[in-house]
Parts: structure tokens; sequence; C-alpha cells
């Protein structure tokens, strides 16, 4: 009976506990998408606004200035289906770099799970990227006179595409957010890596387009996110990526997630000695 009146007692607080770190959770996502705008006037709009003004930037310089090079989605379209799955990984991963420096007091004064702060910047950037997606909708309905096309299997982004790219982004932001605690230089270190990833991705051109040799090339296909966008796009031109694409995906996703907490977990007791 003993044992038993334990057991129930301990499950009873294990569920108290996650229902506090769920309320927690919330607040602090709804807390995030808040501080990104505000005062403006337009506030949350700018989730659909700022990827279709980013997009029309990049159309305007590589298309019109540069000459854009040859794709098979209407080149809009490409560029800003690229533009929303970077700047999602982009996003959770710079938002939760100092994340556990910046909640310092929640770290000392609640009893929260470490993994709430890095998971939260994350869910946030899920929903800028939901707005986006609604940006990506809204221009290939103006584009369709130019031939763009819906098909049903965009809604594969939902599942599968994105819970890969989630994997991905979570895992990479327990390891950035890990190492931050102790090194606080790694954020310009990574600023700048990210403008080299983002280079490195075929975001406003295609790769068949460049003239690579075979070092190069093997380069290039290291790149995670080549995969991701391409999956996208695949959707969005009505094919169903290969099972050598989801196989990537989610391994590649799998791995950063299990990489990532492993170190996040080996790192958290040590979290408030440095921070």
């Amino acid at each position: 009976m003993n044992n038993n009146y334990k057991i129930k007692i301990k499950s009873k607080a294990n569920a108290l506990q996650f229902r506090k770190s769920l309320v927690v959770l919330g607040s602090m996502v709804k807390k995030n998408i808040k501080n990104q705008y505000r005062r403006s006037v337009l506030g949350i709009f700018w989730t659909v606004l700022n990827p279709l003004l980013n997009m029309l930037v990049m159309w305007f310089v590589f298309d019109k200035i540069f000459g854009r090079t040859s794709s098979d989605l209407f080149y809009p379209v490409y560029i800003l289906s690229g533009t929303i799955t970077f700047n999602f990984m982009r996003g959770a991963t710079t938002q939760s770099l100092p994340c556990m420096v910046y909640n310092y007091d929640l770290l000392t004064k609640t009893r929260v799970p470490y993994a709430v702060f890095p998971l939260s910047q994350n869910l946030s950037a899920m929903v800028n990227l939901g707005f986006s997606v609604i940006a990506l909708i809204i221009l290939m309905l103006a584009c369709i006179p130019q031939g763009v096309q819906f098909h049903w299997t965009m809604l594969m982004m939902a599942v599968p595409w994105f819970p890969s790219l989630f994997l991905f982004s979570l895992g990479m932001s327990f390891a950035l957010c890990s190492v931050y605690v102790r090194f606080r230089d790694i954020k310009h270190f990574y600023d700048v890596f990210l403008t080299l990833w983002m280079y490195a991705t075929p975001i406003f051109y295609s790769l068949s387009s460049l003239k690579l040799g075979p070092t190069a090339g093997m380069i290039m296909k290291l790149n995670p996110m080549l995969y991701y966008v391409q999956y996208v796009r695949e959707l969005l031109m009505g094919t169903v990526p290969s099972w050598q694409t989801h196989a990537i995906c989610y391994g590649v996703g799998i791995l950063s997630f299990l990489i990532g907490f492993t170190i996040f977990r080996l790192s958290r007791k040590k979290f408030i000695l440095y921070i």
C-alpha cells in the first residue's frame, strides 16, 4: 500500500509539473510573438508582409538586375518557398541561442524544465512559418495568370515535411543555447555562419545552374537545408518526394535532435554556474 501510495503521489506531482510546463510554454510563445511587433501599427500582419516584401526585393535584384537562373517553379514562388524554409530555421535557432541567459530569473525562481525555453522559441518560429505560408498562398493566387497551380501535395507541407524540419531546428537550438551559456562569442560567429549558409543554399538560384566540380558538388550536397528546400518545392510542383529524400530529411532531423538534446542534457546542470 505504501509503495502504491507513493507511486500515485509521484504521478500526480509529475502530471501537475507537466501542466505547469505547458502553461509556461504557452505564455512564452505568446510573449515572443507579441514582442516581435510591439508598438508597430500593423502588428502581427508583418509576419505575412515581411516575407512578401523580402521576396520582392530578391526577385527584383536577381531577376531584373542580374537575370534569374532557370527553375521549374515561377520565380517569385521559387524564391519565397526557399526563403520561408530557411528563415524558419534561422529564426528558431538565433532566438534560441541566448534563451537560457535571457531567462535567468525564470531558471532560478521557478521549477520549469529547462527544455521549455528553446522549445518555446521553436514554437514561436512555427507560428511565424504558418503566417509565411499564408503569404506564399497569397502570392500563388496572385500568380495564377502566370501559370501557377495548386496541387494536393501542398498538404504534405504539414506532414511529413514540417516535423522533420522542426526536429532539425530544435536539435540545433538545444546545442546552440547550451554552448552560448559558456561561450557568448558564438553568437557573432553564428551570425556570420548563417550568412554563408544562406548563400550556400539554393534559395534564389538553382543548383543545376552552378558549374561545380566534384569536390564542391559533394560539399553542397552535405548542406541539410538543401533537402528541406528541395522537398517543399517538389510539393509545390505537385511531385511527391522520393523515399530517399524522406529518409535524408528525417534522418538529419532525428540525428540533429538526438545530438542537440544530449548536449543540452549533459550541460544543463552547470547552466546556473555560468549564467
